[in-house]
């Protein structure tokens, strides 16, 4: 069942009447509703619009936080074929918010990496919310070693409010897990095509997405700290959320702008999570055009181009 977000309540009430009518008329098959349900699916499909032709950041986060957008998980098993998830950092144990193996995506053999929070209660508690720990990371980088090492490009699937800030996970060196992370992904030899699909939340998406490609889905998110956080420190009060997530410039089209990332694949009206599937394909279709770019691409010059584009930003914030 479709879950509405808070602002979506007009549609919700429209689209809840067209069912109900449905269901009257199973009951009654000579009941003809065509024209009553024809009219509020108009409306309900107005009003859709009308919100999200006008979505404010805030909203936007609300969006991309959906339980029922389309996950890492379920992305690589429409994407990739013959997937072979691999486990373990081969230092401490497994860490259930990163998948991580090899597959084809569109014939081509790649290394995928991906960040999932869960789609249920029982998921998200056991894939820790998509909150990666020390180990998450190093098994990250044990499969970049393993992607330069046999010449495969990355793609890499970020959807994390952050990494994990535990103690254990402090114990275990998640700061130095983190950067070492982001600087395989700067020194490998192969494409690294990133996608924001949710929330990229913090390093903890930076180790996975300093890519060659970052690409974001429309409503996706991708900021150095959550907009409640971000209120936290400011304001002292959480609750100036919205006004953080307008300052933050978090948004796929701000971030466009100030070229941080690359690309933004549109999604269906109303959010992915009317259409995953649609989503997905449209996802899959920006992947296969950012890997092409670097089908002639020396080794060297692939690395090059990666790290001339984060020390463009660099200049970029010192002007």
């Amino acid at each position: 069942m479709l879950q509405y977000l808070d602002f979506e309540k007009s549609v919700a009430e429209l689209e809840g009447k067209a069912e109900e009518l449905r269901l009257l008329a199973k009951d009654d098959p000579d009941m003809d509703i065509g024209a009553e349900v024809s009219q509020l699916e108009e409306k309900a499909q107005k009003q859709l619009r009308d919100l999200y032709s006008k979505l404010t950041p805030w909203r936007r986060c609300q969006v991309a936080r959906h339980p029922n957008r389309p996950h890492a998980l379920g992305i690589i098993e429409t994407l990739i074929d013959d997937f072979t998830p691999l486990a373990g950092d081969r230092g401490f144990g497994e860490d259930e918010a990163v998948i991580g193996g090899l597959g084809r995506f569109r014939e081509r053999a790649v290394v995928v990496l991906g960040q999932e929070k869960g789609a249920d209660t029982h998921e998200r508690l056991r894939r820790n919310f998509g909150m990666a720990r020390p180990e998450g990371y190093r098994k990250a980088i044990r499969l970049m070693n393993l992607a330069g090492r046999f010449n495969l490009p990355v793609l890499s699937f970020v959807d994390t409010p952050g990494a994990y800030p535990g103690k254990g996970a402090e114990e275990r060196g998640q700061a130095e897990a983190i950067a070492r992370s982001t600087e395989k992904c700067l020194e490998l030899n192969v494409p690294v095509i990133a996608s924001v699909i949710g929330e990229g939340g913090s390093g903890g998406a930076i180790a996975l997405a300093t890519a060659n490609r970052v690409l974001m889905l429309e409503n996706s998110i991708y900021s150095v700290i959550s907009p409640e956080g971000c209120a936290s420190i400011l304001w002292k009060d959480a609750d100036k959320a919205r006004d953080a997530a307008a300052a933050l410039r978090l948004t796929a089209q701000d971030l466009l702008s100030l070229n941080v990332v690359d690309a933004v694949v549109p999604e269906p009206l109303g959010g992915a999570h009317r259409d995953r599937a649609g989503t997905i394909r449209a996802l899959g279709d920006a992947i296969d055009s950012a890997l092409s770019a670097y089908d002639t691409m020396s080794p060297d010059d692939i690395r090059l181009e990666r790290r001339e584009k984060f020390l463009a930003m660099g200049r970029h914030a010192l002007e």
